[in-house]
């Protein structure tokens, strides 16, 4: 069209031509302002109109869109690229809407469906199909469907590489799924974009569990979940330790040499969070070995021997080959 138009500068289709070309390639400013040239000279002009209601389509103002393909019909009522798109439009906003409408009713399964079938009306529209892939994204993340949220939303990133909204929805999918690097990454794309307050904490909490993850998870050593009580602490350490003492265990030295470090462990877990200052400090994240706080000065059969009630408190029989009961002195 550019050499076209140097032969015959003022034809208004070749104009046209060009522009809608350049709505399609995604350089919808000067897509209008070709647009908008021939409407300040021809308001009528079926196809200018048509390209303005194209540029605003593809750009996700769909309602202000529509406008312009009615005007489009009402000066051409046979403008068949008007026709078409102008239906897609609708269609896309309707079940847009319908979506929304369900996602905020709790009906998570319908609004999957209802975005699942908008985004196979126009894979040209990539604005929209972007959040249509983000909003499916969040309810699949409603759905505990993890997975399928991160990929959602990495179509929805691959569509427009500037939707911040989805970069944060498959970060916090990253997080729930305890993929701490990939979180951290996404939220420091996300701060590199946009450098608020709240960014800036999403990639701290982001960079905190990975450093925690990373480290002996005391909580899965003891079998208890994270907001355990002290008792529950107590009773956990009781059935572990009992069960990797290695008195409890005979035969192959490898065997005993593994219940042993089980029992270690066991004891260490417990060392940290039967005692609220150290709990607290693992909780957040800090160095356990600061301030005096070495895990290696501790001794598991100790422990031991505190928690049962001191030497000569508690001991294995054995009963047969193989096993083993307890008693207290």
């Amino acid at each position: 069209m550019d050499r076209a138009l140097e032969f015959a500068p003022a034809c208004h289709r070749f104009k046209i031509l060009k522009a809608e070309y350049l709505a399609m390639l995604g350089r919808y400013p000067e897509a209008q302002s070709v647009a908008s040239d021939i409407l300040r000279m021809d308001s009528t002009n079926a196809d200018a109109l048509y390209v303005r209601g194209l540029c605003l389509y593809y750009e996700d103002c769909i309602e202000k869109a529509v406008q312009f393909f009615g005007q489009a019909l009402r000066m051409a009522p046979d403008h068949k690229k008007a026709c078409i798109v102008c239906r897609n439009a609708k269609a896309l906003k309707a079940k847009k809407e319908d979506g929304n409408k369900a996602f905020k009713e709790g009906n998570y399964k319908l609004a999957y469906e209802l975005y699942t079938e908008a985004l196979g009306i126009d894979p040209n529209n990539i604005k929209t199909n972007a959040k249509l892939y983000c909003n499916r994204g969040t309810v699949n993340s409603k759905l505990r469907k993890l997975d399928d949220a991160i990929e959602d939303c990495t179509h929805a990133v691959k569509l427009d590489d500037t939707y911040i909204k989805a970069y944060l929805r498959r970060a916090q999918c990253y997080m729930d799924t305890e993929q701490y690097e990939e979180a951290v990454r996404g939220y420091e794309k996300v701060y590199q974009m946009e450098k608020t307050k709240e960014h800036k904490q999403l990639l701290k909490n982001a960079q905190l569990e990975l450093k925690k993850s990373k480290r002996k998870d005391y909580y899965k050593i003891l079998g208890v979940d994270k907001n355990a009580s002290e008792d529950e602490i107590k009773k956990a350490y009781r059935k572990r330790a009992l069960m990797h003492h290695p008195d409890r265990h005979s035969g192959a030295s490898a065997e005993v040499q593994k219940e042993e470090e089980k029992f270690k462990e066991v004891g260490e877990a417990f060392t940290i969070l039967s005692d609220p200052k150290k709990k607290t400090r693992y909780d957040s994240g800090q160095d356990l070995d600061e301030e005096g706080m070495n895990m290696g000065d501790f001794d598991a059969n100790n422990i031991f021997k505190a928690f049962f009630g001191g030497p000569g408190g508690f001991s294995f029989e054995a009963s047969g080959p193989g096993n083993f009961f307890f008693q207290f002195g």
